[in-house]
């Protein structure tokens, strides 16, 4: 049978496990499978553009788990009392095709995104920077926010947003950690305030359009850069110029050409695949000066890797429950039968040759 996870069931793991723990325990599987790049077969994602946003498919598979991601990028969407992103996958096996879980990935994917921008930043980022600033403060900050601090020991967040309401409901969700002394958290009247002094900054906003959030004089050099919000074409946070300044980090490049900041630049600018720098094979950050940049735009590998954690944490803890999402059938050839609620017919003698079209 099939594993089904609703919101419910991921709230259930969420405030069971503590969203730290579940930040740190997701990035470890994207490292693990990132490191076995090479064992996948991928492609960009498969994507619906509109007038109103985008509707996408992302698959991936190795050689034993197939993955699949539903996911939409409608920015219009909190006017009608509706999430920018809304998501749900798969994952199945790849010796029969049956689909293992099914589950919930809204709230996921921002839980892999920050885990992955974490990842990322522990290869590229200065060592021993304490300060981020958090450019957009809505559906993606406080994942982020949290995923840092877990991760790379972020304790000051230096917040905007042009909606002061998203920055108050940032504030309001990371109040339990303020408390504690975890974080400090200091608004900002502008952007250029925010990044000034951050040795961070994420950009995770989301209009549909080109955009330049940040102004490439204000980011001081050995700044990290990790630009979350531009994730299809024609939409986009840094200008050309600060691109230019920047050594780039990408997921999977093809996609990030076609969608990511790097779609603003020549074909041939150069830019380094994250798993390689990882595993050893490329070079990260060059010096304490140099501005690096993580261009994330999401990509499936990330996933699978979240739904294969999901699967076997919901399995563990007994958590979500098992759908009939595929027939269960006594004879795989007959799908009739079961389909109305009981078993074949006797079957009737069959006449041969003439005698049957008598």
């Amino acid at each position: 049978m099939t594993r089904y996870l609703d919101v419910h069931d991921l709230r259930q793991l969420l405030r069971a496990r503590g969203v730290p723990r579940m930040l740190r325990e997701m990035r470890a599987c994207i490292e693990e499978d990132f490191l076995r790049w090479e064992s996948f077969q991928m492609s960009a994602r498969v994507a619906h553009p509109s007038a109103a946003g985008v509707i996408e498919l992302m698959p991936v598979s190795d050689a034993q788990r197939y993955a699949f991601k539903y996911v939409n990028g409608h920015p219009g969407n909190p006017r009608v009392q509706l999430p920018t992103v809304m998501a749900f996958g798969v994952l199945a096996e790849v010796a029969t095709g049956y689909p293992l879980l099914l589950s919930e990935l809204t709230v996921t994917t921002a839980l892999r995104t920050a885990a992955t921008s974490v990842l990322a930043a522990r290869a590229l980022a200065r060592p021993g920077v304490r300060t981020l600033a958090l450019i957009g403060n809505g559906a993606q900050s406080e994942f982020q926010a949290l995923a840092f601090m877990e991760g790379l020991g972020i304790r000051e967040l230096r917040v905007f947003d042009t909606d002061p309401r998203a920055t108050g409901k940032l504030v309001a969700n990371l109040a339990p950690w303020v408390r504690s002394g975890e974080l400090r958290i200091q608004g900002a009247g502008s952007v250029q305030e925010a990044v000034q002094g951050a040795g961070i900054v994420t950009t995770a906003t989301a209009d549909k359009r080109r955009a330049a959030v940040l102004d490439a004089t204000w980011v001081a050099p050995g700044t990290h850069l990790n630009a979350v919000g531009g994730d299809c074409p024609g939409k986009t946070e840094l200008p050309p110029a600060l691109v230019a300044r920047s050594k780039v980090f990408v997921e999977y490049e093809p996609q990030t050409r076609v969608e990511g900041e790097l779609q603003q630049m020549p074909a041939d600018f150069p830019a380094t695949p994250l798993w390689q720098v990882l595993a050893g094979r490329a070079a990260g950050r060059d010096g304490a000066q140099q501005i690096t940049l993580f261009d994330s735009v999401g990509f499936a590998l990330e996933d699978f890797s979240a739904l294969r954690y999901l699967h076997a944490l919901a399995l563990d803890a007994g958590v979500g429950r098992d759908i009939d999402l595929v027939p269960a059938l006594d004879d795989p050839k007959d799908l009739f039968g079961p389909a109305l609620g009981r078993g074949a017919e006797p079957a009737p003698p069959v006449a041969q040759g003439m005698e049957a079209m008598a």
